[in-house]
């Protein structure tokens, strides 16, 4: 199996508690913080294609609430990577990536200890 790769913001209430856990459980997994290390446009559109635009993107972030109503109308697929990758705090975060090159890739949003035991604890 590849190695977990974990996205977010380092300083994330979220994202600690997610790292902790894999930590905790001796699970060996890559951090990548999305605001230092930066997104492409070609990871959010694997993203999207495994999650809801809906559940990628947090509409009940400060960072959301604070745009301009004329970026959060119409909100259309190509227009959130664009809000994503100009805004990285706007991704519901973690971001839990599992598989490789070679195999579909999993994506998981948000952290749930609960889903992460199913997927890690055998």
């Amino acid at each position: 199996m590849a190695i977990p790769v974990i996205f977010g913001i380092a300083n994330c209430d979220t994202v600690k508690k997610a790292r902790h856990w894999l930590d905790d459980h001796l699970i060996k997994h890559e951090f990548h913080d999305f605001r230092r290390d930066g997104l492409t446009t070609r990871q959010l559109k694997d993203w999207l294609a495994e999650v809801d635009m809906d559940v990628l993107l947090n509409k009940r972030s400060r960072t959301w609430r604070e745009l301009d109503e004329s970026l959060k109308s119409n909100i259309t697929q190509t227009k959130a990577i664009k809000l994503m990758l100009d805004q990285p705090s706007i991704i519901k975060r973690p971001v839990l990536e599992l598989g490789n090159n070679k195999t579909r890739k999993r994506i998981l949003v948000g952290f749930d200890g609960k889903q992460y035991e199913s997927l890690f604890i055998k």
